[in-house]
């Protein structure tokens, strides 16, 4: 049978008794991209050329698209549960030549109904006439690739996803510290900038200042990286705008990061303890960004704390809990033991 008919292919504790910790939320982003878009992306990678349907080049597909009905985002030829972009091979179009006038041209009406963002015909096979006519009287895209079905369904499919993917602004300094992404938070004169300043004088690295974007590329990944517009660049009180490549070097930035840890700053506090902070678990918990639990430590800005040297040791601190070392519990297990032993 022919593709055509194919079916479709440890817990952190939570914020009880602590203060809600407040996030700054820039926006959320509406992801789209149109035919013409995917196309000068892919056309020299995948050596595309536009044979047909020129003037769909302003034909969109939209994330809610891909939710609404479930469609695969890239798929071969597929006239029962229509991809988004329909690839055609050699047995596409063996099969499509197999079909008499009328079955042909039926499938072809079917498959231009579901308006695809494009139509990719494989190893530079002839375009059939009656599908080129078809692509220019509804103004879907045609294309035609050297690459083989295989090629340019794994790179459509990639692409697709990815521009296509949940993403978020947030407010903070997302940076790399101990190979890790840390996205440094709190409100407006907290220290965010100077704080990000010393850590990069210790060797971490910047991804992005003030309004990184990040993506869920995959159920467990958010990926930060920066707008093109803030590359480098962080602003200082006092300083102004610092270009951090001039002035620490290229291994002082890094593109993008995988988003494991948000450190919160929080203002001075007047009194000792006012909202019950653990003095031996920390300020821990978790922030929901998107669609996933991202790990949370809270450091209060107090006069004479190296809050570098905290941030440090929370990151190192958040490593051991992931390899499943918590140096609290461990003081809890032997207080508990000595207890015991005691006890008459």
């Amino acid at each position: 049978m022919p593709r055509l008919f194919h079916a479709r292919p440890g817990p952190w504790p939570a914020r009880s008794r602590l203060s809600p910790t407040r996030i700054t939320l820039v926006g959320m982003m509406n992801t789209s991209i149109t035919a013409r878009e995917l196309f000068e992306q892919q056309k020299e990678r995948l050596a595309l050329r536009w044979v047909a349907g020129q003037k769909g080049e302003n034909r969109v597909l939209e994330a809610g698209d891909t939710i609404a009905r479930r469609p695969s985002l890239a798929g071969y030829l597929n006239a029962v549960y229509p991809n988004k972009v329909q690839i055609l091979g050699s047995e596409e179009l063996a099969w499509l030549d197999s079909l008499d006038s009328r079955q042909r041209w039926e499938i072809i009406e079917k498959i231009i109904h579901f308006r695809p963002l494009a139509l990719v015909i494989s190893k530079n096979q002839s375009c059939p006439e009656d599908l080129r006519e078809a692509a220019n009287e509804s103004d879907t895209p045609l294309w035609i690739s050297p690459k083989r079905g295989h090629e340019l369904l794994n790179h459509l499919s990639y692409h697709l996803a990815r521009t296509l993917a949940p993403r978020v602004t947030l407010h903070g300094v997302f940076m790399e510290i101990y190979s890790i992404g840390v996205l440094i938070t709190g409100e407006a004169g907290s220290g965010k900038s100077e704080l990000a300043l010393e850590l990069l004088s210790r060797g971490h690295r910047l991804v992005a200042d003030d309004a990184p974007e990040f993506t869920q590329i995959a159920p467990d990944v958010l990926d930060g990286t920066c707008p093109e517009l803030l590359q480098d660049l962080l602003e200082v009180r006092g300083l102004g705008v610092l270009n951090v490549r001039e002035m620490f070097g290229d291994t002082a930035v890094k593109k993008n990061k995988y988003l494991r840890l948000i450190v919160h700053l929080t203002r001075p506090m007047t009194e000792p303890n006012p909202h019950g902070y653990e003095r031996l678990t920390g300020d821990s918990g978790s922030r929901h960004v998107l669609d996933l639990d991202v790990p949370l430590i809270t450091l209060p800005v107090m006069p004479g704390r190296n809050l570098a040297v905290l941030t440090e040791a929370a990151t190192r601190l958040h490593i051991l809990r992931t390899k499943g070392i918590d140096p609290a519990a461990m003081f809890i297990a032997r207080h508990s033991n000595l207890l015991e032993r005691s006890t008459p």
